[in-house]
């Protein structure tokens, strides 16, 4: 009976994404862990280096966003590029496989941060436009994607940010920071931009990317925003072991 069960949603999630073909877009900012210059308490040597990618704790680690996502069956990394930008290390492009949702993920140099975390605010206003062409297609990430998401160590701590955060337009958009105390920090700026805050943090936490892609299944399964909350707790739970209680403590939904 329970295996029945677990067929019925396994097929009715598939029937989810077969019913909707419109292309989704998600961006990922990630402000590499930086032991020189970032107010983080330190890490490993190689995790903490902020000009280097391929080992560093937010990205190319374990549960670094780009490593993590592709031992994830249910994405495929389709392209990568080196320093699209001067402060940019690495821009990547993940397809869903089962539904129509691309993943754009940029590294940011860990002593660019503060760009990282300025470029996040202007994306979630509808500014900054990205276009990425894939087989044919054109398409939209930065203030033209539908999610948005910040991963890495809460710079707000330490300074302001000013840029273009007021809405331009009308376009519902989403938002996940995966940052310390990110709702007390970021709250001020995202509410000028007005997006929706799936997910974001009361406390401190370790921004890795199992919470991240926990939220995003929920998220290309249009569920709502407690459920898509609850996905991101039990996976931290999962992972850090640190209560269930204390993970929907840690991470909540809303403004």
């Amino acid at each position: 009976m329970k295996r029945f069960t677990l067929l019925i949603l396994l097929f009715a999630n598939i029937a989810a994404f077969a019913n909707d073909d419109e292309t989704k877009t998600i961006h990922v900012f990630v402000a590499l862990c930086d032991n020189v210059n970032q107010g983080i308490v330190p890490v490993p040597k190689k995790l903490g280096n902020g000009q280097d990618s391929k080992g560093n704790l937010y990205w190319g680690a374990m549960y670094g966003v780009k490593s993590y996502l592709k031992r994830c069956k249910d994405w495929v990394l389709v392209s990568s590029q080196s320093n699209p930008e001067e402060y940019i290390l690495e821009r990547i492009l993940f397809k869903h496989k089962v539904s129509n949702v691309y993943l754009l993920a940029d590294a940011y140099d860990g002593k660019y941060m503060k760009r990282a975390t300025i470029d996040f605010f202007e994306a979630n206003a509808g500014n900054n436009g990205v276009v990425v062409k894939y087989e044919g297609n054109s398409l939209s990430f930065g203030g033209n994607a539908n999610l948005l998401a910040y991963v890495g160590h809460d710079g707000l701590m330490e300074f302001d940010v000013v840029g273009n955060f007021e809405q331009t337009n009308a376009k519902k958009r989403d938002a996940i920071i995966l940052a310390c105390v990110s709702k007390d920090y970021f709250k001020p700026y995202l509410q000028k931009t007005k997006s929706n805050p799936l997910v974001w943090t009361t406390g401190l936490m370790a921004p890795e990317a199992y919470t991240l892609k926990a939220a995003i299944d929920g998220w290309i399964l249009n569920e709502t925003n407690m459920q898509i909350r609850e996905r991101a707790a039990q996976a931290y739970h999962k992972y850090q072991r640190c209560g269930i209680r204390g993970a929907r403590n840690l991470l909540v939904t809303g403004y």
